[in-house]
Formats: C-alpha cells, sequence, structure tokens
C-alpha cells in the first residue's frame, strides 16, 4: 500500500470535480478524501494499490467534463490506513 496527496489546480471547482474524482476513486478500490481549498484549487489524498495510485493520479490530470486541469502537483506519501472509503470533505 501507498499514499499520495496532490494538489490540483485550474478551473476545478463548480465542475463537479470533487464528487467525479470520489467516484473514481472508489472505482480503483483507492481509500482517503478530496476537498476544495479556498485558493480555488482541490486537495486529495488517496491510499491505496501503487497501479490504482497511478491511475487516479491519470485522472486527476484529465478530470470530469467541464474541468481545465493547469497543474498537479502530487507527493508521496506515508499510508496512514486511517481511511474507510473515499469521501468529499467540507
Amino acid at each position: 500500500m501507498e499514499a499520495i496527496e496532490a494538489i490540483i489546480s485550474g478551473r476545478v471547482q463548480g465542475v463537479g470535480f470533487r464528487y467525479s474524482a470520489r467516484e473514481e476513486a472508489r472505482r480503483l478500490g483507492l481509500s482517503g478524501w478530496v476537498r476544495n481549498l479556498d485558493d480555488g484549487t482541490v486537495e486529495t489524498r488517496a491510499e491505496g494499490p501503487p497501479d490504482a495510485l497511478e491511475a487516479y493520479l491519470a485522472w486527476l490530470h484529465q478530470g470530469p467534463p467541464g474541468a481545465w486541469i493547469e497543474s498537479v502537483k502530487a507527493y508521496r506519501r506515508s499510508p496512514t490506513r486511517a481511511f474507510r472509503g473515499f469521501t468529499v470533505e467540507f
């Protein structure tokens, strides 16, 4: 198991990004969360198998229809195994 944190910038708020990210993460069997930040970016933390995390990162670079991704800054983290499922945080 591995973990990542990422900050996604561009047109990522108001386009269903968080809910689409949650569905993609769940489809891939990841646990963690996704949330909007006050500066207009989206932050996510995901934990799971390395191949699923790579697929999630690839999805983050595209996002849902209506999103425009300017950048994805991803950081490897140590997994905590503290999450049950994948949630949208507020």
